[in-house]
């Protein structure tokens, strides 16, 4: 059965046409730009239309269209700027699919219009004016419009997560994002309900990461849309976490059919081990856990990574379902698929690769998370803006982030999209240990005593200042990371010696035979995969935070 049509509409130069390829791209669906299917009809451009044949023949031929698209036809269509000003248009267009109004601030719109001689509206000088006009004159059909997206300030992929949020019935100001993933060559037999490589009809394989406040009251009914069957599942959580949010998730579990079965963990770094995973096992074998019923992650990273390992083992591998409740699992651990317990000999030795069948963010949990955590946990929305987000960057360094759904919708999008592109890390994946050959280091010369944000920091301070000695980015670059991370409230300097730190480097899982692979600077938003760094200059960038 086709799906309801997107359509998206609103006053021109607000983003229309870019904004709904994209989402087209990410759903799988046809893009139709309605000017484009009148320009088709009429034989000419829409200039020579308005000049020949006046205005009110390219309204009938915008109508004629209109009453065509009453249908659902799992289309994405872009309307032009007075489209919906005739109740009948918006009327027909409503009845195929679902509408929404894209905004943007006057001198946005002037902005993005300037060179642009194409609207015959805006012929002539004095743009601003008409501009004004125009708006005011479409403001009560704009707002007969039920969901409105302001585009002034975002790109056009946080737009496209924004509509496909109201498509998914988010609640507020939600994003979806969209991780399609290539079949793993080693998975062997069908894939399962709740596989994140079953493709469901109209969209690629893949999954679905939601990102909005009160998600978690909802988890069960978009646990179910992810293609898991309804029936026992096993919510790995710890008692911190769950004392605030495990009644929450089983009733959003047992709303839409779901048996939870909580396991509780102890809350800390040290039990993400081999003997905690081998608990698991034993209480699942005991509780007759089957194929086919899931594994929910409910907590923070040790949570995520550990329920996640457990996930990718038992019986050779169980849907996965990941609930983050720390900043820090949010935007790194809970996406990607990489899982993983530690050894006495370094972080993350015992791990493996399980995509999940869907990541659930609630922002609105976070305000259970000590001041201490989430300030730790803004290392990696750092390192996600330095790899690949320079817009985010500059909001984290002047203090302008909208708000925590989309910061946290910023920093995913740099993972989730290097993760599509690489999800077993046979290359730019490795683009995302920025800062942590350095920061695991750390980590294991604390005793795991030091959280893994605060390490992160140090890393990235590092890293910088290796990449600028190797004369990879300009030399001012690593005191505006310093700059960004001292502002943030994280450390910048430690009381480690530096050569025992860098021989702490040496168990590092991501070094290639005996030598160290280090993610350099080129400059913000760009960087770089580099073997063969020689010592003398990594044991000079330990001395650039190490004060002893």
């Amino acid at each position: 059965m086709p799906e309801p049509n997107i359509i998206l509409t609103g006053f021109m130069g607000t983003g229309k046409t870019s904004v709904g390829r994209e989402v087209a791209d990410r759903l799988g669906w046809r893009f139709v730009d309605l000017d484009d299917l009148i320009v088709a009809r009429a034989g000419k451009p829409i200039p020579q239309i308005f000049a020949e044949d006046g205005e009110p023949a390219f309204r009938a031929l915008e109508a004629e269209i209109c009453q065509e698209l009453r249908a659902p036809a799992s289309l994405v269509v872009a309307t032009g700027g007075g489209t919906v000003v005739n109740p009948a248009n918006r009327e027909a267009l409503a009845a195929g699919g679902i509408l929404i109004c894209l905004d943007a601030r006057p001198e946005i719109i002037l902005a993005r219009l300037a060179g642009k001689d194409d609207r015959p509206l805006l012929a002539g000088p004095d743009r601003e004016p008409r501009v004004a006009a125009l708006l005011s004159q479409r403001a009560a059909a704009y707002a007969a419009i039920p969901h409105h997206i302001d585009t002034s300030d975002l790109s056009v992929a946080a737009v496209a997560e924004r509509v496909l949020g109201i498509v998914a019935g988010l609640p507020g100001e939600g994003y979806r994002l969209m991780v399609r993933l290539h079949p793993d060559p080693i998975l062997i037999g069908p894939p399962g309900p709740g596989d994140p490589h079953s493709a469901q009809a109209g969209r690629p394989p893949g999954y679905d990461i939601l990102i909005a406040d009160g998600l978690l009251h909802q988890a069960g009914l978009y646990i179910r849309r992810a293609g898991i069957l309804p029936g026992r599942c096993a919510v790995v959580t710890n008692p911190t976490v769950g004392q605030f949010y495990a009644a929450p998730l089983q009733a959003a579990l047992e709303a839409v059919g779901f048996e939870p079965l909580v396991f509780e963990v102890p809350d800390g770094e040290a039990y993400k081990a081999l003997d905690t995973a081998a608990d698991l096992y034993q209480r699942f074998a005991d509780a007759r856990l089957a194929r086919g019923e899931p594994v929910i992650a409910l907590g923070g990273g040790v949570i995520g990574d550990l329920a996640g390992f457990v996930a990718a083992t038992w019986l050779r591998g169980v849907p996965l379902v990941q609930v983050p409740t720390s900043l820090l699992a949010m935007v790194d651990a809970s996406v990607g698929g990489k899982v993983a317990v530690n050894l006495p000999q370094g972080k993350n030795l015992v791990g493996a690769f399980k995509q999940p069948g869907v990541v659930l963010i609630d922002p609105q949990v976070l305000h259970t998370l000590p001041e201490a955590e989430y300030r730790a946990a803004m290392a990696e929305v750092v390192k996600a803006a330095l790899i690949g987000d320079p817009m985010l960057f500059e909001r984290l360094t002047s203090g302008g982030v909208r708000s925590t759904a989309a910061m946290i919708a910023d920093a995913v999008r740099v993972k989730a999209r290097i993760v599509e592109r690489d999800p077993y890390e046979t290359g730019e994946r490795a683009w995302l240990n920025l800062g942590h050959t350095f920061g695991h280091a750390l980590e294991l010369l604390s005793g795991f005593t030091l959280r893994h944000g605060e390490a992160v920091a140090l890393g990235l301070v590092a890293a910088a200042e290796l990449s600028a000695a190797l004369g990879y980015c300009e030399p001012t670059l690593p005191a505006r990371v310093r700059d960004l991370i001292g502002r943030l409230g994280l450390p910048v300097t430690c009381a480690y010696d530096p050569e025992r730190a860098y021989a702490a480097m040496a168990t590092d899982k991501k070094r290639r035979g005996r030598t160290l692979r280090f993610v350099l600077l080129r400059q913000i938003g760009q960087v770089e995969l580099v073997e063969g760094v020689p010592e003398s200059a990594v044991i000079a960038a330990w001395r650039t935070i190490c004060q002893t």
